[in-house]
């Protein structure tokens, strides 16, 4: 057997029903590479191992479960990385999807790995603590909608698929969880400079209580921070609205 790590915000899923619909949130196609995060005691790896035409890889921070893995489930053995997802290189060249029952306490780092490699993952397909879930789908005039949002809807569609009781779980954690599917859409926003509307994002944001025109004074001249838009709070605002401003920017 193995041991929970609480340092690792492991907590394994033992529901069965909710392992296969997780595997099945996942788009599959004959030479699919894919790779799971955090398989800790395999639960939907099990399933994985078993999809048609799929290289398989997982990454897996823990050693102790990586000898536990191979030991139950002998085709993993080769497919196994062991390190940390946050400091790996991609698995694959070329594109690959991920999915995982993503450790909690570094699944928004994990959206920002999966933003910076893009170009190369289509489809994610993730649990995550369900506040975390709702931000990242959370359209605009939303509370929950905040630089998160943003930044992962210029390039991924997101859909909220399904949420996850605390029972389904070993040991329980005292956090609801949500699963949600990022699926790269055909023609993202394309913007000037990648530093400025990333910066322009987290700045409205900041201050998201107030009208834009107060964080955002030190971006704009002074005629064009006059517009309409800059009554606005950042949570009223669109990623078109967002990628249309930083055009502006100084």
């Amino acid at each position: 057997m193995y041991t929970l790590k609480k340092s690792l915000g492991q907590h394994f899923l033992k529901d069965e029903n909710m392992c296969r619909q997780i595997v099945e949130a996942m788009p599959v196609h004959e030479g699919l590479q894919l790779l799971e995060v955090g398989p800790g005691g395999g639960a939907i790896t099990k399933y994985l191992l078993e999809l048609p035409g799929v290289t398989f890889r997982a990454v897996e921070l823990d050693a102790e479960k990586v000898e536990y893995l191979q030991k139950t489930w002998p085709a993993i053995r080769g497919k196994l990385i062991n390190e940390s997802f946050l400091d790996m290189q991609p698995p694959f060249s070329g594109q690959f999807s991920i999915i995982g029952n993503f450790p909690y306490n570094i699944s928004t780092q994990i959206m920002f790995r999966v933003l910076d490699w893009r170009e190369q993952v289509p489809v994610v397909v993730g649990m995550f603590q369900k506040e975390v879930a709702q931000r990242i789908a959370a359209g605009h005039g939303n509370k929950d909608y905040g630089i998160l949002s943003v930044l992962l809807q210029r390039f991924y569609k997101v859909e909220y698929l399904f949420e996850v009781d605390e029972q389904s779980f070993n040991p329980p954690p005292k956090v609801k969880s949500a699963v949600i599917r990022l699926t790269r859409l055909e023609a993202p926003l394309a913007v000037k400079s990648e530093k400025k509307f990333t910066l322009l994002v987290k700045t409205a944001f900041g201050q998201r209580r107030k009208q834009l025109r107060n964080p955002l004074k030190g971006f704009f001249d002074k005629t064009f921070l006059q517009g309409p838009i800059f009554t606005k709070r950042a949570e009223e605002l669109t990623v078109a609205d967002f990628v249309t401003l930083s055009e502006h920017m100084l």
